[in-house]
């Protein structure tokens, strides 16, 4: 995914552009930096950047202004936003521009790699737009159509419209954002963007069960990483996949709310706190069997630790 993918990361703080280019480095990707927005303009002029995470609050010319212009002179360019100062008036404004995802400061290597990864997912699926579409039942379009035509003289309807489809749909692929966009009248990349920001959406079909992994600071420290790893050795399955019987999709989010149980993880609407990998593992056990070579793999190393 990240071979010969080329990033710029515009931020006034160095120590921000130090730390981007050393984690996503790490991933393989090919990273430069731009201490304003000026500078990003004059690199961009020089060179073709297929992301840019871009700060908001700069000198000289902000990171709105610096969204514009890309969109103008770049529009092919994903852009992710990473700022200590959120407001939702800001956020607002860069969503309706076209960003792909936001990330506040302070964040952990695990998330801009995982927000870097999503992104770049998004790119990849741009290019493979000309591929044949999914196919859906004439029944399920009808009642989506119809969802549709409820919403569509509703203003701020765009985030409900879409959750009613997802329901339907069961997930959320650019067919159908392009759809519910025509009859809502609202850009492609405006849906698109609420899409990839709330993480109760998803672009891909989901198993039987959902489980979001915290990769948030008090999750970060407490190992959710060396967890997160043994989950996806025991479905045999990536972030953003879902496992071959349909019983499982793992997907990853930013905070759960719930800090003082870190490392935490929520399967469906059940939250399971104070994780270590046995205890993920017995919990993913629950709703369905897993890998139970892993389980015991596990509980010989907590012996051999005692």
């Amino acid at each position: 995914m990240s071979d010969n993918a080329n990033v710029l990361v515009v931020d006034d703080e160095p120590v921000i552009v130090k730390s981007c280019e050393r984690i996503l480095k790490s991933e393989g990707y090919n990273v430069d930096g731009a201490l304003s927005g000026k500078e990003a303009v004059r690199k961009m002029e020089e060179k073709n950047y297929d992301l840019v995470l871009t700060d908001l609050k700069m000198p000289e010319m902000d990171g709105i202004t610096l969204i514009r212009w890309i969109k103008r002179a770049k529009p092919s360019t994903a852009i992710v936003i990473i700022t200590g100062y959120p407001s939702q008036e800001t956020i607002k404004d860069a969503l309706e521009l076209g960003i792909i995802d936001y990330v506040p400061k302070p964040f952990t290597p695990a998330v801009l790699i995982d927000v870097t990864h999503r992104a770049f997912e998004w790119v990849h699926g741009k290019a493979q737009e000309e591929k044949p579409k999914e196919q859906f039942p004439p029944s399920m379009l009808a009642e989506l159509e119809r969802v549709i035509n409820e919403y569509k003289k509703k203003p701020g309807s765009s985030i409900p419209a879409l959750q009613r489809a997802q329901e339907i749909v069961g997930y959320l692929p650019p067919i159908i954002q392009k759809r519910i966009a025509k009859g809502l009248n609202i850009p492609v990349a405006e849906i698109h963007s609420i899409v990839s920001f709330y993480s109760f959406f998803t672009m891909k079909p989901r198993g039987d069960h959902t489980v979001r992994v915290c990769l948030g600071t008090a999750c970060y420290v407490k190992g959710i990483e060396t967890i997160l790893n043994k989950i996806k050795e025991a479905l045999n399955i990536d972030v953003g996949e879902t496992t071959g019987d349909k019983k499982f999709s793992l997907e990853t989010v930013r905070c759960l709310g719930a800090c003082g149980l870190a490392p935490v993880m929520v399967i469906d609407h059940d939250t399971y706190g104070s994780l270590n990998q046995k205890k993920a593992i017995e919990s993913l056990n629950q709703y369905a069997p897993v890998s139970k070579e892993l389980l015991q793999e596990e509980t010989i190393e907590l012996n051999e630790g005692e």
